[in-house]
């Protein structure tokens, strides 16, 4: 599939023809039938979720335990063969691919949750989990995982790219909940990043070092999260909006008043188009928001009310909102598939996604700005955010063999990139730099960007962790 040329791998991230034989040959040795070279394995493991082109490893290592992700790590760091590791798969930004060739090491087979301690709200689980198996298995418990980007991604996975989602606004995104993580590092070595305390004043946080660094600092083979209680009553609600600026500023108000809402998710009128026909809905397509309320019966309904005085403010109208689980279930799950409703509107195109996050106050205008650029261009590009935490995603619809299309989309993500840094926000929120957004990197961080990649240099002295991924040179 053709890519979009100025943000796609450079022709020198191109998989190299770097000789791997005998680092693959130590690895037959070690590994036997776990390791596969067959071509089409590759090339599932060097698949990404979005426009980039694949660019599979050399071979892929299915691991059973986390001494056998070490004795990779070793053999690889001795050759110096690139290493990736690979959860899910969902990735929107080239994080799995392999530019310089290497080793894929599949951890889906870590699946385990290793304890849960109800007392202290924690649990700790083995990177392959992902977040739907892991609410499966607590549901008995009263407790769950809040963090919900949407896919079904793994924990590593969601550890690796700081995942975020809709229930950000209240309970915070990776970075927020996971307590420890236990890593295997450039050389092989297992180390821990930290214990079950909720806070410690020792030393370095290598904790939240490792989260978001996309696999360039250490492969996470166990991860210690903190869990929530199940609210006593939740209720769901939907409100709708003549604009895009009425919406935002809705929801402006509504985090400065400190209203504490779980859920605030913002869907624009071509969104909403698809939602109605992907799922036989029939809400009105004009911007809307979904909200959610956690508490008690009477705390829901008290921030109901508030937030039904705010929106009128704003030109909000038709609000309803309801505790009925099977209703709430059929909203969210509407939202849950805004992806798949919005590659319906167009099925012949491929979808480019992107995302950006600004200060809330600035949010209004860096949607709207955005939304008039899409529409400039003549493109179709339905906008959805976490908006409660300043976050939208953009999902454009393009025909990859019209190179004036690719340009055009190419000119609308970079501008949106840019006008989120330039309102003091970043070019990602939650989906991560990979290969995708690393010509951003300068801009938004300057020569702190030095700073990060000593970083990198020294735990991975050889550059062998998920190169060609995060830094502009590197």
């Amino acid at each position: 599939m053709p890519t979009l040329s100025p943000t796609s791998a450079s022709s020198a991230e191109t998989n190299e023809a770097a000789d791997y034989t005998l680092a693959i040959a130590a690895l037959q040795k070690r590994f036997g039938k776990q390791l596969s070279t067959n071509a089409t394995v590759r090339e599932q493991h060097g698949h990404t979720m979005t426009w980039l082109t694949n660019q599979p490893p050399d071979a892929v290592l299915t691991v059973q335990d986390k001494h056998e992700v070490a004795a990779a790590v070793e053999i690889c760091n001795q050759y110096q063969m690139p290493v990736i590791a690979f959860g899910i798969g969902s990735s929107l930004e080239g994080q799995l691919n392999a530019p310089h060739g290497g080793l894929c090491i599949d951890m889906h087979a870590l699946d385990s949750i290793i304890q849960v301690n109800n007392e202290d709200l924690t649990v700790t689980v083995q990177p392959g989990v992902t977040r739907e198996q892991l609410n499966h298995y607590l549901r008995d418990t009263g407790l769950f995982f809040p963090i919900d980007p949407g896919a079904n991604a793994s924990i590593g996975g969601m550890v690796a790219t700081r995942a975020s989602g809709t229930n950000a606004v209240r309970y915070g995104t990776m970075k927020d909940v996971v307590l420890a993580l236990e890593v295997v590092t450039a050389s092989g070595e297992i180390v821990q990043t930290g214990t079950r305390a909720k806070k410690s004043a020792a030393g370095y946080d290598l904790t939240r070092l490792m989260i978001g660094s996309e696999g360039t600092l250490g492969i996470v083979t166990e991860v210690t999260l903190k869990l929530f209680g199940i609210s006593e009553c939740v209720g769901s609600g939907i409100c709708h909006f003549p604009t895009i600026e009425d919406a935002c500023q809705a929801v402006m108000l509504t985090i400065q008043m400190c209203l504490p809402i779980a859920r605030i998710e913002l869907l624009d009128a071509m969104q909403i188009k698809a939602c109605n026909q992907y799922a036989n809905l029939n809400l009105t397509e004009t911007p809307t928001l979904f909200v959610e309320f956690h508490g008690t019966d009477a705390s829901v309904a008290e921030q109901a009310d508030i937030f039904s005085e705010i929106i009128e403010e704003f030109n909000g109208h038709d609000f309803a909102w309801d505790t009925n689980e099977t209703e709430r279930k059929r909203l969210w799950q509407a939202r849950h598939n805004a992806y798949h409703a919005s590659c319906a509107l167009r099925p012949e195109a491929s979808a480019l996604s992107t995302d950006a996050c600004v200060p809330i106050s600035r949010l209004a205008e860096c949607v709207s700005a955005t939304a008039k650029d899409i529409e400039a261009a003549g493109m179709i590009g339905p906008i959805v955010g976490h908006v409660g935490d300043g976050n939208f995603h953009v999902l454009l619809l393009v025909d990859t063999n019209n190179p004036e299309e690719l340009a055009a989309a190419d000119g609308i993500i970079s501008r949106l990139a840019t006008r989120a840094i330039e309102m003091d926000g970043t070019c990602t929120g939650e989906h991560g730099i990979g290969q995708g957004k690393k010509k951003y990197m300068q801009q938004e961080h300057g020569n702190a960007l030095v700073l990060m990649q000593a970083i990198k240099s020294a735990l991975d002295p050889k550059n062998i962790l998920n190169p060609g991924k995060i830094w502009p040179v590197l």
